[in-house]
């Protein structure tokens, strides 16, 4: 039987018709390193409060969907080395077994619609890997969020992926794209990939205002809202092209697929830039958060002043 329990204050606020924002657990267990990564959660649900919405925090714990976390179950994600990295096609075998399990943005984006939820915060977007040509690499968060209408907040993709064959198939998906405040589309690290949007928003209202119309049009893809790290936080160029050519390298030194690539080249920055990535992650997540955050309030805002 599935058992999803809703914490008290994200059932309340959803209820009552407040923002709420979805947050993912993955960033958690596998995105930063533990002794570090429960204070970091912390940090990004409390960017979530300041702009007035309320944090759920999403992850499966003793075979249940937890949609929002007590302090407890976000320890456990953040420091037991057994939890497992679930994307949708996992999320079955997860509750049945019992295991701990972080969500990834394919299956927080699904869980969340499925709780009510409009709203997301993430850091970087999967997407299609390098040399996906020949290895059919490409993350189940592009066709995840082809089927799932949520507003998704992130700083791009991964400066790791193949950026531009990863935008070329959200607009395959039909995956809406806006840039928030900038005509460049981020690179996670940098806020300038090289490529640019197709839209751009210069407010939160203006976003919602977006998702609306999508709502009324009966579109079932996401709005991404690419959201560069804030100025003054992104590395610096020489540092990040130097760390990025050595971390794929290693990649295909030590033979890494599949899902083990993204968490193991996160990891590879962390190191090789003695914490300058992990403070940029921190940064553009927490930036994400808050965003994300004020355009959940603007959400409901307009819907309480809209028509029947």
């Amino acid at each position: 039987m599935l058992v999803v329990i809703i914490a008290e204050e994200v059932s309340t606020a959803l209820r009552e018709g407040r923002g709420v924002v979805a947050l993912e657990s993955t960033i958690i267990s596998h995105g930063l390193p533990s002794e570090s990564s429960a204070r970091v959660a912390r940090e990004i649900e409390a960017a979530v409060r300041e702009s007035g919405a309320v944090p759920a925090t999403i992850a499966m714990v003793g075979g249940q969907v937890r949609i929002g976390l007590d302090d407890s179950a976000l320890d456990q994600i953040a420091t037991d080395g057994s939890v497992v990295k679930s994307s949708i096609r996992d999320l079955a075998s997860v509750i049945v077994s019992g295991a701990l399990g972080a969500t990834t943005v394919a299956s927080t984006a699904y869980l969340a619609h499925r709780a009510g939820i409009q709203v997301f915060a993430t850091g970087g977007l999967g997407g299609v890997h390098r040399g996906a040509g020949q290895s059919f690499d490409e993350s189940a968060d592009l066709t995840a969020l082809a089927h799932t209408p949520v507003v998704l907040v992130c700083a791009g993709v991964k400066s790791i992926l193949d950026v531009s064959a990863t935008l070329e198939r959200l607009e395959t998906l039909s995956v809406g794209l806006v840039g928030y405040r900038s005509e460049k589309f981020p690179g996670f690290y940098i806020q300038d990939s090289g490529y640019a949007v197709p839209w751009v928003a210069q407010s939160a209202a203006e976003i919602a205002a977006t998702m609306v119309a999508r709502n009324a049009l009966g579109l079932e893809q996401a709005l991404v809202v690419a959201n560069p790290i804030p100025n003054g936080k992104e590395m610096a160029r020489d540092l990040h092209e130097t760390t990025l050519v050595a971390a794929l390298k290693s990649l295909q030194d030590n033979k890494i697929s599949g899902k083990d690539v993204t968490p193991f080249l996160l990891a590879f920055f962390h190191e090789q830039t003695d914490g300058v990535s992990l403070q940029a992650n921190i940064d553009l997540v927490v930036n994400n958060a808050r965003l994300a955050g004020e355009i959940a309030v603007a959400l409901v805002q307009r819907k309480a002043d809209s028509p029947a």
